[in-house]
């Protein structure tokens, strides 16, 4: 299996509160309460190792909490290449009640400073060579620049690295000058980086043509429970989820891309690769946390996802 390190600029401890319904303004009591080292980058990590593949992690930590990450880290077999930073690393509130609907409150997290950012770059230029790609996944965290990530993922390209990027805003839009090999934005995200509605079918094919001339290669949307599109150079498909009751969507985009990046670094066909990324993101709605527990479970969701081409209706 391949090498894969991960890139968590902006982690977070996510704490999830289940509840029948919030009401606002009032007092209201959990069925249950979950506690995670996350972020986009780490959640990522997860599922690629429950695929069989060797992960290294890296990005800040606040140095004041690091148990949790450091004990999943060592758990699941991590190599950390974190930089620690002064200060706490910021929390998220996720309260999923159950009818699916998620309310998210997430934290600041600590200040970067230029030295940490320095650190970084000197660390990832020594470990990152020998590695397959590298997924940067996530917000920027306070003191870190959209160009300053713009500088990044181009050595990162000229390392030789794939880079899978996942993020928004203006992150998102100073990462595609960069021209990363694969993207994960969904429709709200990739509209918002382009400055151009990409609801329809031919306005996203126009928008991935547009990208696949800066040089990014796979272009993937996400639709949430309208399925995935992937525009690839010279092919485009679109996988529909087989329906199923949800837990909670945290998580559910990163399980994408961790499988569309396991069936290309595989050399799966395009069709099984869409199929079984899919399928892990059905999956991860079902629950509450990361990663792939029940194989028999993903085999039976994956027979349930339909991929065709994009050209039928």
């Amino acid at each position: 299996m391949a090498r894969i390190l991960t890139l968590t600029l902006n982690p977070a401890l996510d704490l999830t509160v289940q509840l029948p319904r919030l009401d606002a303004g009032q007092v209201n009591r959990s069925d249950e309460m979950h506690t995670h080292a996350a972020g986009k980058g780490v959640n990522v990590a997860q599922v690629l190792a429950d695929l069989g593949h060797q992960l290294t992690v890296s990005g800040f930590l606040g140095a004041d909490n690091l148990q949790a990450f450091e004990s999943l880290f060592a758990r699941r077999g991590f190599v950390d290449a974190f930089i620690r930073v002064p200060g706490e690393t910021r929390s998220n509130i996720k309260i999923a009640e159950h009818d699916g609907r998620i309310t998210d409150i997430n934290g600041p997290g600590p200040v970067v400073g230029a030295a940490a950012q320095q650190a970084l770059l000197e660390r990832l230029l020594q470990i990152a060579p020998g590695h397959d790609a590298v997924v940067v996944a996530g917000s920027l965290p306070r003191g870190v620049t959209a160009q300053w990530l713009r500088e990044l993922l181009e050595q990162l390209t000229q390392l030789g690295l794939k880079v899978a990027l996942d993020t928004s805003g203006e992150a998102l839009r100073a990462a595609l000058q960069a021209g990363p090999w694969l993207i994960k934005p969904n429709t709200e995200e990739l509209a918002d980086a382009l400055g151009c509605a990409v609801v329809s079918q031919a306005a996203q094919a126009q928008a991935a043509s547009r990208l696949h001339a800066q040089g990014i290669e796979h272009v993937v949307i996400s639709q949430g429970a309208d399925g995935v599109n992937w525009f690839s150079v010279g092919s485009a498909l679109h996988a529909s989820p087989p329906k199923v009751s949800v837990a909670s969507t945290v998580g559910a985009g990163d399980s994408l891309l961790a499988g569309m990046l396991h069936g290309l670094l595989s050399a799966d066909t395009p069709e099984q690769t869409l199929r079984t990324a899919t399928a892990i993101a059905a999956q991860a709605v079902t629950q509450i946390g990361f990663g792939i527990h029940d194989a028999a479970q993903l085999a039976s969701l994956e027979q349930g996802v339909r991929v065709r081409p994009l050209t039928e209706q």
